[in-house]
């Protein structure tokens, strides 16, 4: 049964409230504590090495570590016995590994009466099994269910909660994921969203009418909070911060703890996330796959700016990263050597537009603070919204000053991982209003490209791993694709460097094929490129001339996989096409080879050049908005304003592909795309990143691997209007996760037969505000037409707007009739959707904020 967090029932809504007697301090005693915590933001996966090894590290060790797991916070005890059955893979033995028999209320998936558990928790016996243990973790679930079952009614602590206590301050671990992090402060977080902490939790006072009806119509929901068990003395802790996007909640749950501001940072851990305390270094380090959130409140303000609303200034978003270290007693951040500052050196120079919703490029905080504004020297400043369906919300406002700075390395291969410090945001209540905009003022301009259709092969035998970009050196299950199709560990596989502008992509691509067992003699970087590349002796812009170098394609034709790194496209068509557009020789002995049975792949730009057409520019709201450009300006168009295409290698037959889907949100570029220059009978495809779109050109079927998913576009029942443009009707969306195919020519989707559907048996049932941007949760497409449509039983639509300034467009998410859903747990407790067939209308407005 899929996790659903409960809300609380207690609710403050008075700068004092967090003041009272309730909410004193858990522990006194804090000092000498000896033990550490692994405080884990939810959705760890049963993969993720580094926070189960580092929990077994400091329980002493697999072979010596005695674990107690506290099933309390769920309704079943299957998470119980999931994390065991982990913990046994990570070789603790299965004798060593017990789950306590502490819980308020029966369990649905057993034969016993669980609910009589709680009457156990002041038995002598299960306080000596706990005095036994090194470790106790804590499943997620609802947190108010662990705080009732391990406290008497009086509110004291029972015998087994002091007996976790006692090994704690003597060097036991205690850890614990989504409920089982929201324990571990004093002061417990138990519900509400961004939206809802800041309407109601800072001594706003809307119309008691208004709210009466937005709660029932659960848009949003208030903060509440509760007296946590306190193991963590140095702030507020919430979880599940990137994807149900509760920084907000966090600031107001922080600021009105008056007694923790002006000395404690206040924390929000991302999911598969943890941050790992030091007791005794007074340090936390972030472990996992995603970061943690850290506010400094010490400065922070209410501004009032409407008579019933008010608003939070000068607070100070910083975001840490896997190896970052927080000393939590100075205040301070310590970040790994091999990371480099940002300022002064910033990599980007783009305009970054608002973050406004599932169109914004970067959508995600720690991602937007990245890309869009620290590591971009064009921007001192950037915003963000967050309203309900009436308009009635908040601007969040970033600022660069003095401090702020970011620290940049390569992780997992190339990815780039970020640490964001000191950025400052002010939260001002605002009032944004929509209209449909009927007189466009925008210069939207039709595409003059045309690209005669490269030959249609029937008889291909090779295959295609297109990947959207991104690609994880520990991302076995594409390696592995990729070298299986290219003939196994005895593969000779050539890379082409031409989209780089160094070799390191190219060098760390076949040091990873070694690591996943070819020989390195059988790979070679090939001697393609129309530029120099930088840090070599050697001029490679001669290397232009090896397109027709009849050598070389005598080499390719001798390869069984051809790979193409990532970059900047028109590279690599520059490197493979003769000045007059026709193909050199080695482009020739590429198709040869391709034909005959090798596989072909690509990362990001080297996905891009798959289909007939090349989307080599532009991000979705400048492509709805201003149409199509015939120049192309680098790097830097390919993170904003208008399309650009060019030709692409034709590899791919059957449709469009674009690639970084998710990471740059672009949807609206690929439909504009589709609709002016795309096949209608076909569909087009959007690759996520460290995802894989495996192409068998024999059974004409694509198979998703890896670690994202698939957007597919079908415009077939379009509906436009021919005298404005970006107006469209009945666009159709599916989203595909690893498992799941497609047939490429008849557009039949298979889901894995490891889901269920959802339609008819939708988990959640609650109205939802539409998706404003950073404040919204689940700001990737994917996840927002899950978890809000699609496994939704009350939602029949759902809204998403992108804008700039007073333009924009209204995107309108719908059920129609084919439209189902599929869910499945992947990777340990993680939900995995699959979603077939919602329509997507999109609507010009114009646009006024107050």
């Amino acid at each position: 049964m899929k996790k659903k967090l409960v809300s609380c029932l207690i609710s403050f809504t008075l700068l004092s409230s967090l003041s009272t007697p309730l909410l004193a301090k858990a522990q006194e005693n804090t000092e000498g504590i000896k033990g550490s915590l692994v405080i884990a933001g939810g959705g760890v996966g049963t993969s993720n090495h580094d926070i189960y090894e580092k929990f077994l590290l400091l329980a002493g060790g697999k072979e010596k570590a005695k674990v107690g797991i506290i099933p309390a916070a769920s309704t079943t005890l299957q998470s119980s016995e999931k994390f065991k059955e982990d913990l046994v893979k990570y070789g603790v033995n299965s004798d060593s590994i017990q789950i306590l028999p502490v819980s308020n209320h029966d369990f649905s998936d057993t034969q016993k009466d669980e609910s009589t558990w709680k009457n156990q928790v002041n038995d002598k016996k299960l306080s000596r099994t706990i005095k036994g243990l090194t470790a106790v973790w804590f499943v997620g679930g609802d947190q108010t269910k662990i705080v009732d079952s391990l406290r008497e009614n009086n509110g004291n602590d029972s015998e087994a909660l002091k007996a976790i206590w006692d090994i704690y301050r003597k060097g036991a671990v205690i850890g614990g994921t989504s409920a089982g992090a929201a324990i571990m402060s004093d002061v417990m977080i138990t519900g509400g969203d961004s939206l809802g902490a800041l309407k109601e939790s800072i001594g706003n006072k809307e119309n008691k009418h208004v709210n009466e009806n937005q709660h029932n119509k659960k848009e949003y929901e208030p903060l509440s909070v509760q007296k946590g068990l306190g193991f963590f003395q140095h702030g507020i802790i919430d979880q599940h911060m990137d994807e149900r996007a509760r920084l907000g909640r966090l600031a107001v749950a922080a600021y009105n703890a008056e007694r923790d501001k002006e000395k404690n940072f206040a924390y929000g851990v991302d999911e598969d996330t943890a941050m790992v305390v030091n007791n005794k270094d007074q340090k936390v380090e972030v472990v996992g796959r995603s970061g943690v959130a850290v506010l400094d409140m010490s400065k922070a303000k209410l501004i009032s700016k409407q008579k019933v609303r008010s608003g939070l200034e000068n607070i100070k978003v910083s975001y840490l990263s896997p190896g970052d270290k927080i000393n939590f007693h100075l205040k301070s951040f310590e970040f790994p050597k091999d990371k480099v500052e940002t300022k002064g050196f910033e990599y980007n120079s783009f305009n970054a537009l608002p973050a406004t919703g599932v169109f914004t490029p970067y959508g995600r905080l720690k991602a937007y603070l990245s890309y869009s504004f620290v590591d971009n020297k064009s921007m001192k400043s950037a915003s963000s919204y967050v309203y309900d369906s009436r308009g009635s919300g908040y601007e969040i406002a970033f600022q660069k000053d003095n401090d702020t700075n970011g620290y940049w390395r390569y992780t997992d291969g190339q990815k780039d991982d970020y640490s964001i410090v000191n950025v400052r945001m002010d939260i001002t209540p605002k009032t944004v209003k929509f209209q449909p905009d009927k007189k466009t003022s925008l210069t939207y301009k039709k595409s003059t490209f045309s690209s005669s259709e490269s030959p249609a092969y029937d008889s291909i035998k090779g295959n295609l791993l297109i990947v959207g970009g991104a690609l994880g050196s520990s991302n076995s299950s594409v390696y592995n694709k990729f070298i299986d199709l290219a003939g196994g560990k005895q593969a000779k596989i050539g890379i082409v460097p031409a989209a780089s502008t160094k070799f390191d992509s190219s060098n760390q691509f076949k040091g990873d094929l070694v690591k996943y067992g070819v020989k390195a003699e059988n790979i070679e970087i090939l001697p393609i490129s129309n530029h120099d590349f930088k840090g070599t002796s050697e001029n490679e812009s001669s290397w232009k001339l090896n397109m027709n170098n009849e050598k070389l394609a005598q080499k390719v034709k001798g390869l069984t996989g051809i790979w193409f790194v990532g970059g900047d496209q028109t590279m690599i068509t520059g490197s493979l096409r003769n000045e007059n557009g026709s193909d050199s020789k080695v482009l020739q002995a590429i198709w040869d080879t391709y034909k005959k049975g090798a596989v072909l792949g690509g990362t990001s730009a080297g996905a891009a050049i798959m289909s007939n057409t090349m989307l080599a520019g532009g991000d979705s709201y400048g492509a709805l908005s201003y149409g199509f450009t015939d120049t192309y300006d680098d790097m830097t168009q390919q993170e904003q304003g208008p399309a650009y295409l060019e030709k692409g290698l034709g590899f791919f037959q059957y449709g469009l592909v674009d690639q970084h889907f998710d990471n740059k949100a672009r949807l609206g570029r690929l439909i504009a795309t589709a609709y002016e220059k795309g096949n209608k009978n076909q569909l087009s495809y959007g690759i996520d990143e460290d995802t894989a779109m495996v192409v068998n050109n024999k059974e004409k079927q694509m198979e998703v691997v890896g670690r994202g998913g698939i957007t597919l576009v079908d415009l077939a029942k379009v509906q436009t209007n021919d005298k404005f443009p970006s107006d469209y009707k009945n666009i159709v969306i599916s989203c595909i996760t690893p498992g799941d195919k497609v047939n490429i020519t008849t557009k039949e989707i298979v889901i894995n037969p490891a889901k269920t559907s959802t339609r008819k048996n939708e988990y959640y049932s609650e109205k939802v505000g539409p998706n404003t941007g950073l404040f919204s949760p689940h700001g990737v497409l994917r996840k927002f037409l899950a978890y809000d449509l699609i496994d939704n039983a009350q939602s029949k639509e759902i809204k998403s707007y992108a804008f700039n300034q007073n333009k924009g467009f209204e995107l309108t998410f719908r059920k129609s009739p084919e439209s189902n859903g599929y869910w499945a747990y992947t990777d340990g407790q993680k939900d995995d959707y699959s979603i077939v067939k919602v329509a997507l209308d999109i609507k010009p407005i114009k646009v006024a904020i107050k």
